[in-house]
């Protein structure tokens, strides 16, 4: 499939919706609850206004960024993105095959549909992080870590902020409970929504229907079901002790994914982290939880020589990464903006999403007068005046 002709991520988004049925779109696009966390990650980016400086000849733009030890050819990571096969066919596979090409990271969640190995086989000449839930226990998750060191995964980024899944209405106006049930009477209200998008439904069940999780594998009884993700997510919190546990069985690199606190930022300081992410979830766990860019100026004042900081949520510009890198993100992970091109186009419109965030980049920084991303710092922006008080 050819990428639609699109200019920025809103377009990718409104071309999701139009090939996407409705309980998958709003899987991708929805938050938890009332939403507000959701909303309030991209009102943030709105507040953070620029400083440019003008009549500055910019002729090249350097857009490396430095990130556990490896230069990346952009400041971005692609974050884990769950059930991306449900998404398009062989999901995860396709976005890693865009990744790859790009150069640009990209984090495969546990919760992928395809196994790991394929996707490191897709995934070509570009970096593979993992990242972590401990469904099925420690029993469970140690075989997967072994399983993504011997395939290539460079980083592993475990996810703290999960402790029961979110409050996603959409979902359960969309009938996500009746659909995983497998029993087609309590699909049937439901049917309409997957019928309207005849093309997305033929390749669905061309790829396997709904999926198991291949790098979930429960001793004694094979891959985990996508109907019982839920509770074993539950069941299987990650912790602090977890943590020491994790540091133990995985060598190399860790990312902690989910910090909204100067407090959990030591902790994970502590923890021996090699990174962190300043992460809500994209607003998808604790709506009321507060917007990741106005977070982030505490954490990297007070962690930040300590361990690289990272952020996330309501990115959808390349303008949006550089306001996160002037306020001390070492580089920034984005989800949605690459889940939207994967429903619109498959790893084509991956690929667009890519292209897209690296000419707003080159743009933006152009138009600041700044000649690199290693250059840029707080001084070209300017943050509302409670943010500098510390009130947020």
């Amino acid at each position: 499939m050819q990428p639609p002709r699109v200019l920025n991520i809103e377009d990718l988004r409104c071309a999701a919706r139009r090939r996407l049925p409705r309980i998958v779109f709003d899987y991708i696009d929805g938050g938890a609850e009332d939403e507000w966390t959701l909303r309030a990650n991209r009102r943030a980016f709105e507040e953070v206004t620029f400083r440019p400086r003008c009549a500055v000849k910019v002729p090249a733009c350097d857009l490396r960024a430095t990130v556990l030890g490896a230069t990346l050819p952009m400041p971005f990571i692609l974050a884990p993105v769950g059930s991306s096969r449900l998404i398009y066919p062989r999901g995860e596979e396709a976005v890693a095959r865009a990744a790859g090409a790009a150069g640009v990271p990209y984090t495969l969640s546990t919760l992928s549909g395809c196994p790991l190995e394929d996707v490191a086989a897709a995934a070509t000449n570009g970096p593979l992080w993992y990242q972590l839930y401990l469904v099925g226990g420690r029993d469970c998750a140690l075989p997967a870590l072994e399983r993504a060191r011997a395939a290539g995964f460079t980083a592993l980024v475990v996810t703290i902020d999960t402790a029961v899944a979110g409050m996603r209405e959409r979902d359960f106006r969309n009938g996500v409970r009746e659909l995983l049930s497998g029993k087609p009477w309590r699909v049937w209200p439901f049917a309409g929504q997957l019928l309207a998008r005849p093309r997305w439904l033929a390749r669905f069940i061309a790829d396997g229907g709904l999926m198991k999780f291949p790098n979930v594998v429960i001793p004694g009884a094979g891959p985990m079901s996508f109907a019982d993700v839920t509770g074993a997510l539950e069941q299987s919190v990650v912790t602090w002790e977890d943590i020491a546990w994790i540091r133990k069985a995985w060598p190399g690199p860790i990312v902690i994914k989910g910090v909204h606190t100067v407090e959990d930022a030591r902790r994970a300081a502590d923890a021996g982290a090699d990174a962190l992410v300043v992460s809500n979830h994209g607003g998808r766990q604790l709506d009321g939880a507060p917007p990741t860019l106005r977070v982030l100026p505490e954490v990297v004042a007070d962690v930040g020589d300590r361990v690289e900081v990272l952020l996330d949520g309501g990115i959808r510009r390349g303008g949006d990464i550089i306001k996160a890198l002037c306020l001390g993100a070492r580089a920034v992970m984005v989800g949605r903006a690459y889940a939207y091109g994967l429903g619109a186009a498959g790893s084509a419109g991956v690929t667009r999403a890519i292209e897209i965030l690296r000419t707003d980049l080159i743009r933006t920084l152009k138009l600041l007068g700044c000649p690199s991303i290693a250059e840029l710092d707080p001084s070209y922006v300017d943050v509302p005046p409670a943010w500098r008080l510390g009130n947020g």
